[in-house]
């Protein structure tokens, strides 16, 4: 277990390479005006996954930049970088997949900071633990694990370095506070997901983005909540009963010993990412200022 400064949030964001380019953006204002954001909160990680990748899960994966570049971005700001290989189908054929295996290559080399996988697939796991051992993993959200018993078996595997429970799992607050502080390392939260509360077809919505990055022609999954039409709104999330929010994370889950907290966003749109970095890292009396530096940067391509 990597030590974690005590009190301090460490957030796992999306889109490393879908948002590239907000990111080449936001890192630097970062890093110069310190000030601007949260003294109680770091970056813990980047994780995504580039289009056309297999391996890929939980989102089809859009980005096209160079891998390269990605890698030298997160290098450059000592950023942990996590590629998100959770498909849940992957057949033993599969993990010969030349793209992927040559992001593991490239991703697995040892400069600075330590890079992780987040997966959901044993196979892949042990492929992985064989030809690639200096990354470490986190077991997906993907997985959706819902029962408390069962999210703990999965938290004493040596092998994961993090394990991300159901959304639904967030607010169980007298199980979650009987872990000892070495479970609480482990668990990394999700805390803005806006599906339903009640809905029985997370794992299904997840296989049907197994397949399609598999390359199988499938309809899409039919969402059955009520309210699906609407799409991802963060105005929504925040009245999921399973949000984690600011002063959720400063008044309960830090002095509560955990450190560890997911954004999602991976298929939203570069305007909605800043707004999560607004809303979950930045001072108010600055969230102005972020906002301005990101929309005066040409390169970017917010909406």
């Amino acid at each position: 277990m990597e030590h974690l400064q005590k009190h301090t949030a460490y957030y796992h964001l999306p889109g490393m390479f879908e948002f590239y380019e907000l990111y080449r953006a936001f890192l630097p204002l970062y890093r110069e005006h310190r000030e601007y954001f949260f003294d109680w909160c770091e970056i813990g990680s980047i994780y995504g996954a580039p289009a056309d990748c297999i391996w890929g899960g939980g989102r089809v994966g859009f980005g096209e930049n160079d891998p390269a570049d990605v890698l030298a971005l997160m290098r450059e700001y000592d950023i942990s970088a996590r590629l998100t290989f959770s498909n849940s189908l992957l057949q033993p054929s599969h993990l010969t997949d030349r793209r992927c295996n040559a992001l593991c290559a490239m991703f697995e080399k040892q400069e600075g900071m330590q890079n992780g996988i987040i997966l959901h697939s044993d196979l892949l796991l042990d492929y992985l633990k064989e030809n690639y051992p200096g990354f470490y993993f986190v077991s997906s959200t993907t997985k959706v694990l819902t029962d408390f018993h069962q999210f703990r078996e999965e938290e004493s595997r040596e092998d994961f370095r993090y394990v991300v429970p159901d959304f639904r799992l967030n607010k169980a607050m007298d199980k979650l506070n009987g872990l000892s502080q070495e479970e609480k390392d482990k668990v990394e939260f999700l805390c803005n997901e806006c599906c339903s509360f009640g809905c029985k077809d997370r794992k299904a919505c997840y296989e049907n983005v197994s397949r399609k990055n598999l390359g199988e022609k499938c309809p899409d999954h039919q969402c059955t909540s009520p309210d699906s039409a609407g799409g991802y709104r963060f105005s929504k999330a925040m009245k999921n009963p399973g949000f984690i929010g600011i002063p959720d994370i400063v008044n309960t889950y830090l002095p509560m010993g955990f450190s560890n907290f997911k954004i999602e966003g991976r298929s939203l749109g570069s305007a909605l990412i800043l707004e999560f970095l607004l809303y979950y890292m930045t001072k108010p009396e600055y969230q102005l200022q972020v906002r301005e530096e990101i929309y005066l940067d040409n390169m970017l391509d917010l909406f």
